[in-house]
C-alpha cells in the first residue's frame, strides 16, 4: 500500500530526513553559488569568479552544518527575514491573528502582491506570534531551475502543476492539488495560497474561481456537498497591503506593452529578478490583516469568491500612497504626501498614470 506521504512526494515539501541531502545538492549546485556571487558580491565576482564561489561554499557547509530538519530551515529564514523587514521596510503590522486557533489547520487565501514576500509576512505574523507556519503553494513555472526547487521545497512548499497541458492531465494535477489540500489541513498543517494566478499587477485583487472549484474537487469526490465541504477547509481571507511596492514599475511596464504592442515577453530570469526586486526593494509600512473564516452557505464558486473579494478588500489597510493616488488629501500629513511625491516623480512619465492607478485600485474596491 503506497503511504500518503509517498502519494504526494512529486509536490510535497520536504521532510526532515530529507533536509540535509537537499542542502548538499544546493551547496554543490553551481548556478546556486553563481546567483548568490552575483547578487551579494558582484564586485568580487567580478574580480575572481572561482575564488569567490568557494568561499562561498566553504561558508554555506560551516552555517548549515547543523541544519537537519524543517524546523532548523524555518529559524534560518526567521534570521533572513528580520535583517530584511529592518533594511527595507518601516515596519509590518497585523490584526486579527487572535482568532487563529493554533491547533487548527487552516487554508489562507490572500491577495497577491509580491512573488515571495506575501507568503513570507503571512509566514512572519505566525511565527512571531507562537503560530505554525504555513506550507506554501507555489507554480512550477518558478521553478525551472533544480536550486529553485530544492530552496522552495526546504522552506515548505508545495508545487502547483501549473504547466499541465491537455484536459486530462490537468484534471490529474488539480485533483492532486486538492487532495493534498485536504491532506494537509487533516494534519493541522496550513496552506498559503494566492487567490488568482499570477500578482495583481494592475492592483486589483480578484479571486478566480477555478482556484476554488479546485479546492472542491477533493469534496466532490468523496461527495460531500459544496458549502459544507468549504466550511470544513477553514478558509480565511487575508489582505496584504504594502505602502511601497517594489515591483510597481516593472508591473507598469508589462501592462504598458501588453496595451500598446498587444504583448509582453519575459525575459529568461525576469521572475527570479521579480523575487530579488520583492525582497531588497523598499517597501514602506506594510500590514498584513487575516479575516474571519468563511462558515457561510455558499452554492457555488462565483458566490464565493464574490464572499472572499469583500473580504479581502475591507481588511485592506490603506496607506497614504494610496489615498493620495485616489486624489483623497485630506488627513494625510505634508510629509507621507511628499514621500509619495518624491516615489511618483521617479517613475517614466509613460508609466506614471499606470502606477498611480494601481496604488488607487484598493481605495475603489473598498467603494
Amino acid at each position: 500500500m503506497v503511504s500518503d506521504t509517498d502519494l504526494f512526494k512529486e509536490i510535497r515539501p520536504y521532510r526532515d530526513d530529507e533536509v540535509a541531502g537537499a542542502i548538499a545538492r544546493l551547496i554543490a549546485d553551481d548556478e546556486f553559488i553563481g546567483a548568490i556571487a552575483r547578487y551579494r558580491y558582484a564586485g568580487l565576482s567580478r574580480m575572481g569568479g572561482s575564488l569567490v564561489k568557494g568561499l562561498i561554499r566553504l561558508y554555506l557547509t560551516w552555517r548549515w552544518r547543523r541544519v537537519t530538519s524543517v524546523h532548523q530551515v524555518q529559524l534560518e529564514v526567521a534570521r533572513f527575514m528580520e535583517k530584511m523587514i529592518s533594511g527595507t521596510t518601516s515596519g509590518v503590522t497585523y490584526s486579527g491573528l487572535e482568532h487563529l486557533n493554533p491547533d487548527t489547520g487552516y487554508l489562507f487565501i490572500s491577495n497577491h502582491r509580491d512573488i515571495a514576500m506575501d507568503p513570507a509576512f503571512v509566514n512572519w505574523g505566525l511565527y512571531t506570534h507562537q503560530l505554525h507556519t504555513v506550507r506554501i503553494a507555489i507554480g512550477d513555472n518558478l521553478l525551472r531551475k533544480p536550486c529553485a526547487t530544492e530552496l522552495m521545497k526546504l522552506n515548505k512548499s508545495f508545487i502547483v502543476k501549473r504547466s499541465a497541458k491537455g484536459p486530462r492531465e490537468m484534471m490529474k494535477a488539480f485533483s492532486e492539488l486538492s487532495a493534498y489540500l485536504r491532506h494537509s489541513l487533516d494534519e493541522q498543517h496550513s496552506i498559503w495560497i494566492a487567490q488568482k494566478e499570477g500578482r495583481a499587477k494592475d492592483g486589483d485583487d480578484k479571486t478566480d474561481p477555478a482556484i476554488l472549484k479546485m479546492f472542491y474537487m477533493e469534496g466532490k469526490r468523496q461527495k460531500i456537498p459544496f458549502s459544507d465541504y468549504i466550511r470544513s477547509l477553514n478558509l480565511v481571507p487575508v489582505s496584504i497591503s504594502y505602502e511601497y511596492d517594489p515591483g510597481d514599475v516593472a508591473k507598469a511596464r508589462e501592462l504598458h506593452a501588453k496595451d500598446t504592442a498587444g504583448a509582453y515577453e519575459k525575459s529568461e530570469f525576469e521572475d527570479i529578478q521579480s523575487i530579488v526586486q520583492g525582497i531588497t526593494g523598499q517597501k514602506g509600512r506594510v500590514h498584513v490583516a487575516f479575516g474571519q473564516p468563511m462558515t457561510g452557505d455558499f452554492d457555488n464558486a462565483d458566490e464565493l469568491a464574490q464572499a472572499v473579494d469583500r473580504e479581502i478588500h475591507a481588511n485592506y489597510h490603506l496607506f497614504p500612497s494610496n489615498l493620495l493616488a485616489a486624489g483623497q488629501v485630506e488627513g494625510v500629513d505634508d510629509n507621507a504626501r511628499r514621500e509619495f511625491e518624491h516615489h511618483i516623480s521617479q517613475v517614466p512619465d509613460e508609466l506614471r498614470d499606470r502606477v498611480l492607478a494601481m496604488y488607487a485600485q484598493p481605495v475603489l474596491n473598498k467603494g
